[in-house]
C-alpha cells in the first residue's frame, strides 16, 4: 500500500514516491521478484464536498501509469469500492461509478479491483446525462462537478424490481406550490430551476423572495410553531431557502437601485461572546430566526463586546443575541450589556446558552442596562420573544412583564441568598468526607507516566457515543433510543438518527476527523483542599473547592480532594488527568457545508464531533480503569450501563459543578504540554479550542461521586485566592457568576 511513516498517500507525488521507494527495497536490498510485488495506490471517496478530494481519483489513474512505465514487472489493484463512498445507499450511482471507473483504471494499466461483482454495469447501458456527470467527477472537469452530481443522484431512486421512479406528483403544481412543497419538505433537487422559472414570471427577482420563497419560509414557521415540525426538518428547510436565495442574489443585486433598504426584515445581530468558541445554538437560532424572515447577521464565536457593538451601529440591527456555553461567557455578557447603556444603545438584548439561566439574567445581566434584556430558553422561543420586542402593539406591555418578573426573580434570589447558612471554612473542613483508604480503594496502576492516544478512529469511538445529548442539541427533548418510538418525534428522530449515522459512516470512510488525546497517571497526595501530584518533572498542586453551606446532620462538606489519600495513612493515591478532541479536521467540513448554503450538515457535523469528543472522554475512562490503572475486571460495561454510570469512579472537569474554577485547566496545559500533544488550546477565557473538546480528572476511589459545590463564603474565596497566588478579586469575577458567590457577604 502507498502508506509510510507519514501516513496514507493522497496526491499523485507522494503515492509515486513510495512505491517507487519500497519498489527499491524490495528488488534492490532484499530480491524480492518485481513479478510478486502489486501495489495499492489508494483510491479514496471523490465527490465528498472537499476541495482538496477532487484529485483523488486522477491522481490514483497518473499513479497506476506511472507505476506501471517505472518499476517493471510490479502490478496494480485498488480498492474501487471505496471510490463512491459518498452515495452509500444510492446503488445505481455507486453502480455507475464504479464501472466508469473500473473502465479508465484499466485503460491506465490497472491490473485487478476490489469491488462487488453485482455493482458493475454494462458502460455502454449507463445514462449519458449520468456517465458525463460521474466522468465530470472523476476528472475533476468542473468546479459545480459534486453538486451536480448530487443533484442528479438524488433524482435517480432504484426500486427493488430495478425500475428507476420517483414520486413527483407534486411537480405538477405551480411553481408558487413546488417551491412551498420543497421548502417544507426540504427538497434541494429542483430548486435552482423552480427559483428560475419563478424569476422568469414576476417582474422583479426580489419578490420571488417576498412571495412563493417567504409563504412556504411562513409554512415552515407556522409548522414548527405548531408543533408539527421539528428543528432538524426547520434547518433543512433553511438549506432549501438559502440555495434559493443564493440563485436569485445576482439579480437582486442589479435591481438595488430601485428601491434601496425598502422594507428590509427586521435585522438581528448574534454572536458567541468574546473568550467561547461555541455555536450550535446560536447557529440553530439564527436558522429558525432566518426561516421567519429575520435578517441574520452572524459574527461568529470569540467576538469581543467593541466588534459586538460596532456590528450592531453598522447594519443598524434591531436587536443584539449573545451566545456562551462556558461560565465565564456569564461575565462576559454583563460586560456586553453596559457597554450597550455606555453606548445608549436602545436594542433589546437577548441572552442565550446553555449555562444562562433566566435568574442570572435577572440578577446580573438586566440591571446592567436600562434597556430591555431578556432570556431566551431555546431557539423555538427566539421568535416568539423577537416578534413581541419588534411589533409596536406589544413591545411595551411584554418589556414591562418582563421586568416584572425579573424585578421578582431579584428579590427571590436576594431572600435566598440572605437565608443560606454558610459555616467557616474552618468548620466546613471539620465536617469533610472522611474516608478510609486502603490498597483495595487506591490500588497501584499497572502503569503510571503520560500518553498520547492517536489511533484512534471513528468507528471505535460510535460504541461509546450517548445519543440522547444530540437529540437535545435539535432540541428534541426525550431519551434515546425510547425517542424514536416517540408518537410524535418518532418519525423526525428516527430521520436525524439516520443521518447522523451516515455522516459517522462518511467520516469514518474519509478519515477526516483526528481525534486525539493525553493521558497521564501519576502518584497523589492530598495536602488539605488541595491535590499535591507527583510528576517526573516535579510536584504539581491542584486546587479544589469545598462544600460551605451548613448541611444536615451526617451529611459532609465535600471536597475533590477528599477522595484522595492524605500521606498520613500510609496509601498512596493516584490521579488521572486528560484531554481530548474530536474537532481536528471539522473546520474545513463545516467551511464547505456552509460555502454550500447547507446549515444542516454544518450543524450535524458540529454535533456529531461532540458526541465523539464525548464518545472518546469515555472510551479514555474505560481503558484507563481497565488498562493503565487496571483495578476494572470481567467483562467491559454495556453502553447502557456507561450511559448511567455504573462502573467505578468519576471523571470531573474543571468548570463543572464540583470545581467551577476554569483556571485550574492552565494549570494542567501548562504542567502537561495539552496543546502541544493534542492541538487542543484554551482561549483567554479558558474555553477549549476546537469545541469538541474535553477535559477532567480521573478518581478512582469506589465512593467517589460527582456534587454541586454549592455557594461560597468570603473566607473561602480568600484562602482559595492564596492557595492559587491570584487576587482575591481575580477569584471573585471567576467564581461569582457561577456560584452565585456576593462579596459583600
Amino acid at each position: 500500500m502507498a502508506f509510510d511513516e507519514d501516513g496514507q498517500a493522497e496526491s499523485f507525488e507522494r503515492r509515486t514516491q513510495i512505491c517507487e521507494r519500497a519498489h527499491r527495497i524490495l528488488t534492490e536490498e532484499i530480491g524480492f521478484p518485481a513479478d510478486d510485488i502489486i501495489f495499492d495506490p489508494n483510491i479514496f471517496a471523490v465527490a465528498t464536498g472537499i476541495p482538496e478530494h477532487n484529485r483523488y481519483a486522477i491522481d490514483f489513474l497518473e499513479a497506476t501509469r506511472w507505476i506501471k512505465e517505472n518499476l517493471p514487472g510490479a502490478r496494480v489493484s485498488g480498492g474501487v469500492s471505496n471510490l463512491s463512498f459518498s452515495f452509500r445507499g444510492n446503488d445505481r450511482v455507486r453502480e455507475a461509478m464504479h464501472t466508469i471507473f473500473l473502465y479508465h483504471a484499466i485503460q491506465a494499466g490497472m491490473d485487478m479491483g476490489i469491488v462487488n461483482a453485482a455493482q458493475i454495469e454494462v458502460l455502454d447501458e449507463i445514462p449519458d446525462d449520468l456517465r458525463v456527470a460521474v466522468e465530470d467527477v472523476l476528472f475533476d472537469r468542473r468546479p459545480d462537478a459534486t453538486e451536480r452530481l448530487v443533484d442528479l443522484a438524488e433524482r435517480v431512486v432504484q426500486k427493488e424490481g430495478g425500475d428507476d421512479v420517483k414520486d413527483e406528483a407534486w411537480r405538477e403544481g405551480t411553481v408558487e406550490e413546488r417551491l412551498g412543497h420543497a421548502l417544507v419538505k426540504g427538497i434541494v433537487d429542483y430548486i435552482d430551476a423552480d427559483t428560475e422559472e419563478a424569476r422568469q414570471q414576476y417582474s422583479r427577482a426580489i419578490e420571488v423572495i417576498e412571495g412563493p420563497l417567504m409563504a412556504g419560509m411562513n409554512r415552515v414557521g407556522d409548522l414548527f410553531g405548531a408543533g408539527k415540525m421539528f428543528l432538524p426538518q426547520v434547518v433543512k428547510s433553511a438549506r432549501v431557502m438559502k440555495k434559493a436565495v443564493a440563485w436569485l442574489i445576482p439579480y437582486i443585486e442589479e435591481e438595488k437601485a430601485d428601491s434601496e433598504e425598502a422594507g428590509r426584515p427586521a435585522r438581528v445581530l448574534l454572536a458567541t461572546v468574546k473568550g467561547d468558541v461555541h455555536d450550535i445554538g446560536k447557529n440553530i437560532v439564527g436558522v429558525v430566526l432566518g426561516c421567519n424572515n429575520y435578517d441574520i447577521v452572524d459574527l461568529g464565536v470569540m467576538v469581543p463586546a467593541d466588534q459586538i457593538l460596532d456590528a450592531a451601529e453598522e447594519h443598524e440591527v434591531d436587536i443584539v443575541g449573545l451566545s456562551g456555553l462556558i461560565t465565564p461567557s456569564l461575565d462576559e455578557m454583563v460586560y456586553v450589556a453596559s457597554e450597550m447603556e455606555r453606548r445608549g444603545m436602545t436594542q433589546p438584548l437577548l441572552i442565550g446558552g446553555a449555562t444562562t439561566s433566566e435568574m442570572h439574567t435577572a440578577v446580573k445581566i438586566e440591571p446592567a442596562r436600562s434597556g430591555p434584556v431578556v432570556h431566551v430558553l431555546d431557539a423555538s422561543r427566539s421568535v416568539t420573544v423577537a416578534g413581541q420586542l419588534l411589533t409596536p402593539g406589544q413591545v411595551d406591555e411584554f418589556v414591562s412583564q418582563t421586568k416584572e418578573r425579573y424585578d421578582v426573580m431579584r428579590e427571590r434570589h436576594a431572600e435566598r441568598h440572605r437565608k443560606i447558612e454558610f459555616l467557616s471554612l474552618e468548620q466546613a473542613r471539620e465536617n469533610a468526607l472522611r474516608l478510609s483508604f486502603t490498597a483495595q480503594t487506591d490500588p497501584t496502576p499497572a502503569q503510571t507516566g503520560s500518553w498520547v492516544i492517536d489511533e484512534v478512529g471513528v468507528a471505535e469511538l460510535r460504541p461509546f457515543i450517548d445519543w440522547t445529548p444530540f437529540f437535545q442539541a435539535w432540541e428534541m427533548r426525550g431519551k434515546y433510543p425510547a425517542i424514536l418510538d416517540h408518537p410524535e418525534k418518532g418519525e423526525e428522530a428516527s430521520s436525524l438518527l439516520a443521518d447522523a449515522q451516515a455522516l459517522l459512516d462518511e467520516l469514518e470512510e474519509s478519515r477526516a476527523l483526528m481525534p486525539r488525546a493525553f493521558v497521564a497517571l501519576h502518584p497523589a497526595t492530598r495536602e488539605g483542599d488541595d491535590i499535591q501530584l507527583d510528576t517526573p518533572g516535579g510536584p504539581v498542586m491542584l486546587h479544589t473547592l469545598r462544600q460551605q453551606t451548613k448541611k444536615t446532620p451526617g451529611k459532609p462538606n465535600r471536597a475533590l480532594s477528599d477522595f484522595i489519600a492524605p500521606a498520613s495513612s500510609g496509601v498512596q493515591s493516584h490521579l488521572g488527568i486528560f484531554a481530548v478532541s474530536a474537532g481536528d479536521g471539522l473546520a474545513p467540513l463545516v467551511a464547505a457545508a456552509e460555502a454550500d448554503h447547507d446549515d444542516y450538515r454544518a450543524i450535524l457535523l458540529k454535533a456529531i464531533a461532540d458526541r465523539l469528543a464525548e464518545a472518546f472522554a469515555e472510551k479514555v475512562h474505560q481503558d484507563v480503569r481497565r488498562g493503565y490503572w487496571g483495578y476494572e475486571k470481567g467483562d467491559p460495561h454495556s453502553s447502557e450501563d456507561l450511559i448511567a454510570e455504573v462502573y467505578r469512579g468519576i471523571r470531573p472537569a474543571p468548570g463543572y459543578p464540583a470545581q467551577p474554577d476554569h483556571t485550574e485547566k492552565e494549570i494542567l496545559w501548562d504542567c502537561f504540554g495539552i496543546e502541544e500533544k493534542t492541538g487542543v488550546s484554551l482561549t483567554e477565557h479558558l474555553a477549549m479550542k476546537p469545541a469538541a473538546s474535553v477535559c477532567g480528572l480521573i478518581f478512582s476511589h469506589p465512593a467517589s461521586e460527582y456534587f454541586n459545590l454549592g455557594q461560597l463564603a468570603a473566607d473561602q474565596v480568600a484562602d482559595y485566592a492564596e492557595r492559587k497566588g491570584r487576587s482575591v478579586a481575580d477569584m471573585e469575577r471567576w467564581l461569582q457568576s457561577r456560584l452565585g458567590y456576593e462579596p459583600a457577604n
